[in-house]
């Protein structure tokens, strides 16, 4: 005869949430920096969620965790319970008739420091009910999964339930000290400039494909992939940067000149674009949509500049 299940009465929310993060992150140690606890609290829910279940779900190795069948049959169920919680929130959010509350915003540093802070305190003045939570990380938060409400990316998002619009279309532009650009006078040779790049992790990125291509034997004079580090170097004059031409209005920087037989180079520089992106569940809440049509019109009165 066989044996009863036991009583699933007592699962709650978190428990799956720390079930899917454990299956996501392949580690206690992954799975608890993702949700904000030590890792033998995720450890000891993991063993509380099995006695419930009455099922083995991971076997654990000194790499990691491996999800057992059990458990890689339960994962469609538990982020079908996931979307459903998102959904949830979203109906709960649209309740709301005026813009107040928090709004999460995510968005890399360099755009964040030099356009989005500065640009917050008109946005307070029109809405001083919603306060912001802003994220300036190269990392994707996941907006399906809800962390975060609003992001701004470099590419448009091919999947999820997410709205997207084209706020910025501008070419990088290699850029330097004022001093420096006129040490340099009109560049002959790209190799002949000192070069700011971002570093290994980053190189593969647009510009760091073009430095590749057209600077590549030179050995830069900084490489760091904190953006704002490479922009207050350039402006000191260590040498020169590739950046976007909207941020030679918010630091000290001027293009450099260069000669004619360096134009297929130019030409070849990158056009860098960036997407307002949301979840279409959120996107009618009254402090989201704030926020997006700010953002919209905020960098659109920036490219007018």
């Amino acid at each position: 005869m066989t044996a009863a299940r036991p009583s699933l009465a007592a699962l709650d929310w978190d428990q799956i949430r720390v079930f899917l993060a454990v299956a996501r992150a392949g580690q206690l140690a992954g799975a608890a920096a993702r949700l904000g606890l030590d890792v033998s609290t995720v450890s000891r829910r993991i063993d509380r969620l099995e006695a419930e279940l009455g099922v083995h779900l991971f076997d654990r190795t000194r790499e990691g965790t491996v999800a057992t069948a059990a458990a890689e049959a339960m994962l469609v169920a538990a982020e079908d319970m996931e979307r459903a919680l998102a959904q949830f929130a979203a109906a709960v959010d649209a309740v709301e008739t005026v813009a107040e509350g928090v709004v999460r915003l995510t968005a890399m540093p360099g755009v964040t420091d030099a356009f989005i802070a500065p640009a917050l305190v008109e946005f307070h003045r029109r809405h001083p009910r919603v306060a912001i939570e802003l994220d300036a990380s190269v990392a994707y938060a996941d907006l399906t999964r809800r962390e975060a409400d609003l992001a701004i990316r470099a590419m448009r998002p091919r999947s999820g339930d997410l709205l997207a619009t084209r706020i910025a279309q501008t070419r990088a532009v290699p850029m330097t000290s004022p001093a420096y650009a006129a040490e340099l006078g009109k560049l002959k040779r790209w190799t002949d400039a000192r070069w700011i790049a971002w570093g290994a992790e980053l190189a593969h990125i647009p510009t760091g494909r073009w430095f590749a291509t057209h600077v590549g034997e030179v050995v830069p004079v900084l490489r760091t992939n904190h953006f704002q580090s490479q922009l207050r170097a350039a402006e000191a004059g260590l040498g020169v940067v590739l950046a976007s031409a909207p941020f030679s209005r918010t630091h000290e920087l001027v293009p450099i000149t260069v000669a004619r037989g360096l134009a297929a180079g130019w030409d070849d520089l990158p056009v860098e674009e960036l997407w307002l992106v949301g979840h279409r569940a959120l996107r009618t809440v009254p402090r989201v949509a704030a926020l997006w049509e700010f953002l919209v019109e905020a960098f659109a009165a920036e490219a007018s500049r």
